[in-house]
């Protein structure tokens, strides 16, 4: 090929491949795509992060506690106190601890967490029993509800038709031709009905100055009741109460029928967020995720469950060597055998198991002297000395054996060795006589 055939094949490859890099560009389209990697370790392991972070945003100091010890350091002027967590185990003594932080200046907000029990008098909520607050499923006042709808209206219908009928034989003495034309006259149109709640799922607070209220999603299926009537802000749903709002000596208490609507898939949602700020603004805001105190094994089980799992494996291993065997095991007897040796052998060794080996150097002793008796009438009468030479002359051993033999045993344990030795002179000295 010559130059200027390569040269028009190279154009012609170079304008193709302009042609299609055109076509290809028209044909594609750029996008987003948004991929979900979940919740992060930090709101997983702490349900209330958005919230914390929102307060945050608002300019507010936020902090969080592990338990009711935080009230120690915690200045009760200008602060309010989440007290989110479980109160299950809480004491006497803390819910008494926790209004008094309120009564001086705090502003405590809390969770309703048991109904109230009307054959008992209380719920079992210590700090809604203190307050007077009862807690009651909305199922139950719907019930009651409708009855006492159905018997005031029963009432007023009676009341209404006992009326009528008296108005209209009054009238009917009066002028029979103007009741005769009430009674042919059209009814009166109905008046228009009110404007109904177009929220009656959602929880509404309402604010002076405001036109509109604030829309909160709380779970309509509890309901609060102030039997006290101390309070003077609440929240209502169509059918019940979900928020109180008492003082309580120079501080306040709020109380909430839960407080999913600020975790975090929730808080987003309506006007939740809002209300966490109205009810802690202008204040230092901590978190109690912890209302109780644990134990020590749990405290040990969640800070040293390493050192923990060794000191079991360690106390495993010492019983394990103090059980186990030392040597082989030895084979049963055969309950045949009728040997006196082995008899008296096993009485020997289970008296110095028993009473220790004096016992056994004692018997010697004293069968001695009983065997010396016998061949010297009055033997028992001579004196300790007088009886060593008697022995010396019978068994013709010297006076320093016999000595050794014969005297008293010495209170401390006697060695193997020392005991041995003990036992060869008495028998040498028995079996002389």
């Amino acid at each position: 090929m010559s130059r200027r055939g390569g040269f028009i094949f190279g154009a012609l490859l170079f304008l193709l491949l302009g042609l299609f890099l055109i076509w290809l560009l028209n044909k594609i389209e750029p996008y987003q795509e948004t991929i979900a990697h979940g919740a992060s370790p930090e709101a997983r392991s702490n349900i209330y992060l958005a919230a914390e972070s929102y307060l945050r945003k608002q300019g507010l100091t936020v902090a969080h506690a592990d338990g009711l010890e935080v009230l120690n350091d915690l200045p009760a002027a200008g602060h309010t106190l989440l007290l989110l967590a479980d109160r299950s185990r809480m004491t006497p003594r803390q819910a008494d601890r926790v209004l008094d932080w309120a009564a001086k200046g705090g502003h405590l907000l809390f969770v309703a967490e048991a109904l109230y029990d009307e054959d008992d008098g209380k719920s079992g909520d210590l700090l809604l029993d203190r307050l007077g607050v009862q807690q009651y499923e909305s199922e139950d006042l719907d019930e009651e509800d409708s009855e006492d709808a159905e018997q005031s209206e029963a009432t007023e219908s009676e009341e209404d038709a006992a009326t009528e009928e008296d108005v209209e034989s009054d009238a009917a003495e009066d002028d029979p031709q103007q009741a005769q034309g009430e009674e042919e006259a059209p009814a009166e149109a109905d008046a228009e009905p009110e404007d109904e709640d177009r929220y009656p799922e959602l929880t509404k607070l309402y604010l002076e100055n405001e036109d509109a209220p604030a829309y909160i999603d709380f779970d309509t299926g509890f309901h609060l009741y102030d039997s006290a009537d101390r309070a003077h802000a609440w929240a209502n749903s169509g059918n019940a109460t979900h928020m109180l709002q008492m003082n309580h000596g120079d501080g306040l208490v709020t109380v909430l029928t839960d407080s999913w609507i600020w975790q975090n898939n929730n808080i987003a949602s309506h006007d939740n967020a809002w209300l966490l700020w109205y009810l802690t603004q202008d204040t230092s805001v901590t978190l109690l995720y912890r209302a109780e105190r644990d134990d020590l094994p749990a405290l040990l089980l969640r800070n040293f469950p390493e050192a923990l799992a060794a000191l079991a494996l360690l106390i495993a291993l010492v019983l394990w060597h103090v059980g186990r065997r030392q040597g082989p095991q030895l084979a049963p007897a055969s309950r045949s055998r009728r040997q006196l040796e082995e008899h008296l052998r096993a009485s020997a060794d289970f008296l110095m198991r028993r009473s220790g080996k004096q016992v056994l150097l004692q018997g010697l002793q004293r069968d001695i002297l009983r065997r010396a008796r016998r061949r010297h009438p009055g033997f028992e009468r001579l004196a300790v000395a007088e009886q060593w030479q008697v022995l010396s002359r019978l068994t013709r051993m010297p006076t320093a054996a016999i000595s050794q033999a014969m005297r008293p045993l010495p209170k401390q344990r006697l060695s193997a060795s020392e005991f041995t030795r003990q036992v060869a002179h008495l028998q040498s000295l028995r079996n002389a006589l």
